[in-house]
C-alpha cells in the first residue's frame, strides 16, 4: 500500500489534527535531549489506548517501524527515528488522563504522557511527591522506558522500585492491550512480567498507563556541599554518613572542580558557595529529610556533628562546608550540564560501578584520557552514592573542531574500562538506544543476547521501536543515524 493509503487509516483513527506529515513539522519532534536524531515518515499522536491499539495493528498490516516517543528527554535517541524517512513517530503526549492520586493507598494512576511535573502537582495536594529527582521534565511512559533514577536513588530507588501496574500495547495485527501486575504494595501470585517491560525503551511494548507508589513529602530538609581536599576519600565519608543518618540521608552527589567551575561560570544566577575554592579536590553535596516530629535545626545539628570529626587536624578530609535549607546548591547541581554545553562539545558517559570503585575509576579514567588527549577537561559529576558517575569529557571551544570520530571513541573507551575492568554497567540509567547500542552488543554476552531476543520477540512479535535486544545484526534493523 501507498505511503498515501497508510496516511488514511491513520488519520481515519486519529484525525487530521493528530497526524503529522510535514517534513518541517515532523523534524521539529524528531529529536531528544542531544538536539536532532532522525528523520521520521509521520508523527501520529493517538488519544487514547484503544487508538494506539488501532495504530500499532495498521503499522503492522503496513509493515512500518513504530518508535514510541515521550517528553523527548532521553539520551540515547531512542525515542527518535533513523535516516531512512520509513518510521513511524507514536507520541504519547496526549495520554495526559488518567491522573488520579490515592492518597490513603499513596499511589497515582496516571497516562503514559503525564510528566513528571504534572504528577508532582497532583500529588502535592495531598502532601505527596514522585521521588525521581531529575533536571529534566520527562512522561511517565519515559520514565519508565529508560527505568530512569535521579539524584535521590539512594533513598528512594528507581522508577522499577516505585512502579505497581502498567498497561502495555503489544505489536501486530490485533494490537493486544495487556495488564501487568496490581495496584497493591505487596504482589507475590506469579511472574512479575511487568519487569521484562521497564526500561527496554518501548521494545516490549508502549506503555500507556501506570500506577506508581509515592511518598510522603519530607517536611524539612538540609543541604550541604562540603569540598574536600582528597576525592579518593568519598567511600569513607558514604559510609560515615550511611551509619549516622540511616535513611535520612536522601543524596550524596559528587561534582569534580571542572564541573563545578563550568556551572558557576556560565549560569550567572548561581552564586559561589565558598569565598575561595583553591586546592578543593572534589565536592560532595549530601542532603538529610526527614518528617514533621524533626525540624530543619535538629537535621542541621545533625549535619554538623557527622561532618566536624572530618574538618579536625592538619590532614582533614573537609576543607569547607556550604549549608542551605533551600534550593541553592541543588540549583548549582542542577546547572552542571547547561554549564558543559555552554563550554563545548560534551561527550556524555552514563556509567555505574560498584560505589568503592568510583573513587578509583575516576581518578585512573581521568588520568588516560588527559594523557592521550589533553585539550580535553574532564568534568564528571553524578550519583556517587549510588555508584552512578556521568564521567563527561569537554572539548573546549577555544580548541577548535572536535576530531571526527573522537566523541564515539572515547565513549567506547570508558564503557570498556567500566565493563571488563570494574564489572560496571555502560548505562547507568539512559537505557539502551541507537547512541549507545554498540556497547550493549560489544559487552552484552551472546548468551544473555538470545535470551533478552526470545523475550523480546514474545512480547513484540511485530518489532517496536529502534532496539533489538536479540543477537541480530543491528544495522539490519535500526541503523543508528
Amino acid at each position: 500500500m501507498t505511503t498515501g493509503a497508510l496516511i488514511a487509516r491513520l488519520v481515519a483513527v486519529v484525525g487530521p489534527a493528530h497526524l503529522l506529515t510535514d517534513r518541517a513539522d515532523v523534524a521539529m519532534r524528531d529529536h531528544d535531549g542531544r538536539g536532532p536524531a532522525g528523520r521520521a515518515l509521520a508523527l501520529v499522536r493517538p488519544g487514547c489506548t484503544a487508538e494506539i491499539a488501532r495504530v500499532m495493528a495498521i503499522a503492522a498490516d503496513e509493515g512500518v517501524r513504530v518508535v514510541p516517543q515521550g517528553a523527548r528527554t532521553g539520551l540515547v535517541a531512542g525515542g527518535a527515528a533513523d535516516d531512512s524517512g520509513s518510521m513511524l513517530l507514536l507520541s504519547l503526549e496526549r495520554l495526559t488522563s488518567p491522573l488520579a492520586i490515592d492518597p490513603v493507598n499513596r499511589t497515582a494512576r496516571v497516562g503514559a504522557g503525564v510528566t513528571l511535573s504534572q504528577l508532582n502537582a497532583a500529588a502535592a495536594e495531598h502532601g505527596l511527591f514522585f521521588p525521581i529527582d531529575l533536571g529534566a521534565d520527562p512522561s511517565v511512559g519515559g520514565m519508565i522506558a529508560a527505568n530512569t533514577g535521579g539524584a535521590r536513588f539512594l533513598r528512594y530507588g528507581d522508577v522499577r522500585r516505585n512502579l505497581l501496574s502498567i498497561e502495555l500495547v503489544s505489536g501486530g495485527a490485533d494490537g493486544e492491550v495487556r495488564t501487568l501486575g496490581r495496584d497493591c504494595w505487596k504482589q507475590n501470585d506469579g511472574m512479575d512480567l511487568k519487569q521484562l517491560a521497564i526500561g527496554t525503551g518501548g521494545a516490549m511494548g508502549i506503555v500507556t498507563a501506570a500506577t506508581l507508589t509515592l511518598q510522603p513529602r519530607p517536611a524539612h530538609a538540609v543541604t550541604a556541599l562540603l569540598a574536600l581536599t582528597d576525592a579518593m576519600v568519598i567511600d569513607r565519608l558514604l559510609v560515615a554518613f550511611e551509619h549516622d543518618w540511616g535513611m535520612m540521608l536522601t543524596a550524596f552527589e559528587g561534582m569534580s572542580p571542572a564541573a563545578y567551575e563550568a556551572a558557576l561560570r556560565h549560569v550567572p544566577r548561581l552564586r559561589r558557595p565558598f569565598a575561595a575554592d583553591a586546592g578543593h579536590r572534589y565536592f560532595l553535596l549530601v542532603e538529610l529529610a526527614a518528617g514533621a516530629a524533626f525540624d530543619g535545626a535538629m537535621l542541621e545539628e545533625a549535619l554538623g556533628t557527622a561532618i566536624a570529626p572530618f574538618m579536625e587536624g592538619d590532614a582533614a578530609l573537609v576543607a569547607d562546608v556550604a549549608v542551605d535549607r533551600h534550593d541553592g546548591l541543588w540549583a548549582l547541581r542542577h546547572a552542571i550540564p547547561e554549564g558543559l554545553r555552554a563550554s563545548g562539545s560534551v561527550i556524555g558517559c552514563d556509567v555505574a560501578l560498584r560505589r568503592g570503585d568510583v573513587a578509583a575509576f575516576r581518578a585512573a579514567m581521568t588520568a588516560e584520557v588527559l594523557r592521550d588527549h589533553p585539550d580535553l577537561r574532564v568534568c564528571d559529576f553524578g550519583h556517587v552514592g549510588d555508584g552512578g558517575l556521568h564521567f563527561n569529557m569537554l572539548w573546549p571551544h577555544e580548541a577548535g573542531p572536535i576530531p571526527p570520530g573522537l566523541a564515539d571513541a572515547l565513549r567506547m573507551q570508558v564503557s570498556a574500562t567500566v565493563v571488563e575492568r570494574h564489572g560496571g554497567s555502560f548505562s547507568a540509567e539512559h537505557g539502551v538506544g541507537p547512541r549507545n547500542v554498540a556497547a550493549y552488543r560489544r559487552f552484552t554476552p551472546s548468551a544473555v543476547q538470545r535470551l533478552a531476543g526470545h523475550v523480546q520477540s514474545l512480547f513484540a512479535p511485530v518489532p517496536i521501536g529502534r532496539v533489538a535486544f536479540g543477537p541480530a545484526a543491528e544495522e539490519e534493523t535500526c541503523p543508528t543515524n
